[in-house]
C-alpha cells in the first residue's frame, strides 16, 4: 500500500467514525424528535433537556480528553466510545422512560466526545507524524455526511417505519460503520519525532490568548447547537413549510460535506484566524435566513450556510488546537472543546425555556445569532493579542 493510499485509509477511518458518533448517535436525534413528539409523546421542555444532557455527556468526555496524555489509553477510550455508541442508539428504542432516554443521551455525548477529539487527535497526530499536511477537512466531512445521511434516512424511513423501528435502524447502520471505525485507524506511536527521526516541538499559545480563544468557542458552541438541535421544529412550523423541517437538516449536511475542506483552503491563503472570522459571520446570516427572509428556499440557503461555517470552524479551530501540540493534540482540543460542550449544554435548555415561554422556537435563532455575533468580536480581539504574543516573543 502506498503511503498516500495508507493516509486515505485512515482519513477514511476518521470519516467513519464521525459518521457513527455524531451523525447515528447524535443527530439522528434531530430529524427523528417531531417524529417521537407525535408518537411516544416527548414534550419541548423535555426535547431540549434531552439535547442538554447530550452535551453534558460530551462536555465529560471532553474533560477526560484534555486530561490524558498517554496515546495508548486514548486509543482504547476512543475504541470503547465506538462500540457504546452503537449501545446508547439502540437503547433510544427500548424505552419511553425519559430518564432512561436522558442515560443513552449522556453516553451517546460520551461516545461522540471519543470521536471527536480523541480520534480526531489520533488522526491528526498520525498525519503530522507521516509529515502530511496538517488539516482535518477531509476528516470532517464525515460530520456533514452524518447529518445529511441521517436526514435523507428519516424521510425515506417514516412512511415504513415508526420512531422506534427507525432507532434500530441506525444501530443497524452503525455497526457497519464501525468495521472501518475501529479496522483501519492503526495504533498509535508514543514518540516525540515523526517518521524521518525529526522532532515534533510544541508551540503552546499564551494565557490570555487561550482565553479569549475559549471564549470565542463557546459562543460559536451557542451558534452551532441551537440551530443544529432545533432547525427540523424551526422550519416544520414556519408558514407553509410543514413537514419540510428535513429538508434543511439534510441541507445543512450537504453544505458541511465540501465546506470543512474549502476552509481549509480558504486558511492557506488569509491564516486561520482571518477564515474563523469569516466563517462566524457568514453562520450569522445562515441562522437568521429562514426567520427573517421566509419560505422554502430562505431555509434552505440558510442551512446550507450554516452547515458550510460551523463545521469549518470546528475543524480550523482543533486544527489549530492541534498544531499547539502535536504530540499531544487533544490536550487543547479538549480544553477548547470544554467551552464548546458547555455552550452545548445551556444552549439547548435556554432555547426551550425561549419557546415555552414565547411559544416558538425561533426566539432561538436571535439568541443564536446573537452569541454568534458576540464572538466575532472576540475573534476580532484574538488578533490583536496574537501581534502582541508576536512582538514579545521577538
Amino acid at each position: 500500500m502506498t503511503e498516500q493510499q495508507e493516509r486515505m485509509k485512515v482519513l477514511t477511518a476518521g470519516i467513519c467514525s464521525l459518521i457513527l458518533v455524531v451523525g447515528v448517535a447524535r443527530f439522528s436525534y434531530t430529524p427523528l424528535l417531531p417524529l417521537m413528539q407525535q408518537q411516544a409523546g416527548l414534550g419541548v421542555a423535555a426535547a431540549g433537556a434531552l439535547a442538554a444532557v447530550n452535551y453534558a455527556g460530551y462536555l465529560t468526555g471532553a474533560i477526560i480528553a484534555s486530561s490524558i496524555s498517554d496515546l495508548a489509553l486514548k486509543d482504547r477510550l476512543y475504541r470503547i466510545g465506538m462500540v457504546m455508541s452503537i449501545f446508547s442508539t439502540v437503547a433510544m428504542g427500548l424505552t419511553t422512560d425519559v430518564t432512561l432516554w436522558a442515560v443513552s443521551r449522556y453516553v451517546a455525548g460520551l461516545s461522540s466526545a471519543a470521536g471527536m477529539l480523541l480520534g480526531t487527535g489520533l488522526i491528526l497526530n498520525w498525519l503530522m507524524r507521516h509529515k502530511h499536511r496538517s488539516e482535518l477537512g477531509i476528516h470532517f466531512a464525515g460530520i456533514g455526511l452524518g447529518i445529511a445521511g441521517c436526514a435523507a434516512a428519516v424521510s425515506a424511513f417514516t412512511p415504513w417505519l415508526d420512531w422506534r423501528q427507525q432507532w434500530f435502524s441506525f444501530a443497524a447502520l452503525g455497526c457497519l460503520l464501525l468495521i472501518p471505525a475501529l479496522g483501519w485507524l492503526p495504533k498509535p506511536v508514543a514518540s516525540a519525532l515523526n517518521t524521518s527521526g525529526q522532532a515534533m516541538p510544541e508551540t503552546p499559545p499564551s494565557a490570555l490568548y487561550l482565553r479569549v480563544f475559549m471564549a470565542a468557542y463557546f459562543c460559536a458552541g451557542i451558534g452551532y447547537v441551537v440551530s443544529s438541535t432545533f432547525i427540523v421544529a424551526i422550519v416544520n412550523k414556519l408558514p407553509g413549510l410543514e413537514g419540510q423541517g428535513n429538508l434543511a437538516l439534510l441541507a445543512i449536511g450537504l453544505g458541511a460535506v465540501p465546506g470543512c475542506i474549502a476552509w481549509d483552503f480558504i486558511a492557506r491563503r488569509t491564516g486561520d484566524l482571518n477564515a474563523l472570522i469569516l466563517a462566524a459571520v457568514l453562520q450569522i446570516i445562515g441562522i437568521l435566513m429562514p426567520v427573517m427572509v421566509g419560505g422554502l428556499a430562505a431555509a434552505v440557503l440558510g442551512s446550507l450556510l450554516f452547515g458550510g461555517t460551523f463545521i469549518g470552524m470546528v475543524s480550523l479551530v482543533l486544527t489549530m488546537a492541534g498544531r499547539y501540540y502535536p504530540t499531544r493534540p487533544a490536550k487543547m482540543m479538549g480544553k477548547m472543546t470544554l467551552s464548546y460542550g458547555i455552550a452545548q449544554i445551556t444552549g439547548p435548555a435556554v432555547t426551550a425555556w425561549l419557546a415555552t415561554r414565547f411559544g416558538s422556537y425561533n426566539t432561538g435563532l436571535y439568541f443564536a445569532s446573537a452569541a454568534m455575533a458576540l464572538g466575532t468580536v472576540l475573534l476580532l480581539m484574538l488578533k490583536t493579542v496574537e501581534r502582541r504574543d508576536a512582538a514579545r516573543a521577538l
